[in-house]
C-alpha cells in the first residue's frame, strides 16, 4: 500500500509540473523572459507545493536548521552531494535568497524541466570539454554575474552524487575560483537522506520514509588568502561529516526505539 501512494503521489506531482514543463520547452528558443517567469513560478509556487503534497499524504519529512540572524545578507554556499533533489531542497531553504548553483553542463541538454530552468536561470553549467581553463573562466564569468545580482552561489564541491550517503572528496579549484571571483562569505551546509531517493526506484520504495535534513553548520568570513582558502574547505568536509555522523546515530537510535 505504501508503495502504491508514493507512486500515486509522485505521479501527480510530475503532472503537476508537466503544463510549465512543456510551456518552458515550447517558449525557451523564442523568449528568454518568458521562460524565466515560468522557471520562477516553478520555484516560488510548484517546488514548495509538491513538498507540501508530499508531507501531506505520504508523511515525507523535511528538517531544516538554520538561524536567519547569522546569515550575511550575500553568501556562498558548498554543501555535501546527495541527490538531484539537493537542488530544489536548497531552493525552499533559502527561500526569500536568489539561489544559484554550479553544475555539469549535460544537465543543460535534455532533461525535461531541468534543463531549461538551469539554462533561463543563468547557472553555472560547467563544460565537458575544453580543458580546465575554459571551467575556470565558466566560473570566474558565473561569480561575476551572481555578486552583480545579488545571488546565492551553490557549490558542492564533490562534484558528483554521493549514491551512498558516503562523503567524498572536497575538489578545491572551483571552489578557489569561486572565492577568488565573488569574495563573499562561505556558508558551510549538510544535507543527508538525500542519496536514499537518488534514482526512480528508490523514489518509490523510499520517499514515505524519508527525513531530509539540511542544516546551516558555520559562517566563515570571506578568505582571502590562498592558505585560507585551503583550511576552510579542509573544515568544511570535517563539519560535514561530523554533522552526518550525528544525525545517523540518531536514526540509528530512533529506528532501535
Amino acid at each position: 500500500m505504501t508503495l502504491l501512494v508514493n507512486i500515486i503521489a509522485v505521479c501527480t506531482c510530475i503532472l503537476w509540473l508537466s503544463v510549465p514543463a512543456i510551456l518552458n520547452i515550447i517558449c525557451y528558443p523564442f523568449s528568454k523572459k518568458a521562460c524565466v517567469k515560468i522557471s520562477d513560478y516553478i520555484v516560488k509556487v510548484c517546488a514548495p507545493g509538491i513538498f507540501s503534497v508530499f508531507k501531506t499524504y505520504i508523511k515525507f519529512n523535511r528538517t531544516f536548521t538554520r538561524e536567519t540572524e547569522k546569515l550575511p545578507e550575500q553568501f556562498f554556499v558548498i554543501s555535501n552531494h546527495q541527490s538531484l533533489l539537493d537542488i530544489p531542497i536548497y531552493m525552499t531553504f533559502f527561500p526569500e535568497y536568489d539561489v544559484r548553483f554550479v553544475a555539469k553542463d549535460a544537465l543543460a541538454r535534455h532533461i525535461p524541466l531541468v534543463s531549461e530552468m538551469l539554462r533561463s536561470h543563468d547557472h553555472c553549467m560547467i563544460p565537458r570539454k575544453g580543458g580546465a581553463a575554459k571551467a575556470m573562466k565558466t566560473i570566474e564569468d558565473f561569480g561575476k554575474r551572481v555578486v552583480e545580482r545579488k545571488q546565492i552561489p551553490v557549490l558542492f564541491p564533490e562534484g558528483t552524487r554521493s549514491k551512498d550517503g558516503t562523503l567524498g572528496t572536497f575538489y578545491s579549484a572551483g571552489f578557489r575560483k569561486l572565492v577568488e571571483t565573488t569574495k563573499l562569505p562561505i556558508v558551510v551546509c549538510a544535507l543527508d537522506n538525500g542519496y536514499k531517493i537518488n534514482d526512480l526506484k528508490h523514489v518509490f520504495e523510499n520517499l514515505s520514509k524519508i527525513n531530509y535534513k539540511c542544516k546551516v553548520l558555520k559562517v566563515y568570513p570571506y578568505p582571502e588568502t590562498k592558505e585560507e582558502q585551503v583550511r576552510v574547505l579542509e573544515e568544511a568536509k570535517e563539519l560535514v561529516q561530523r554533522q552526518l555522523d550525528e544525525w545517523r546515530e540518531e536514526d540509528k537510535l530512533l529506528a532501535s526505539k
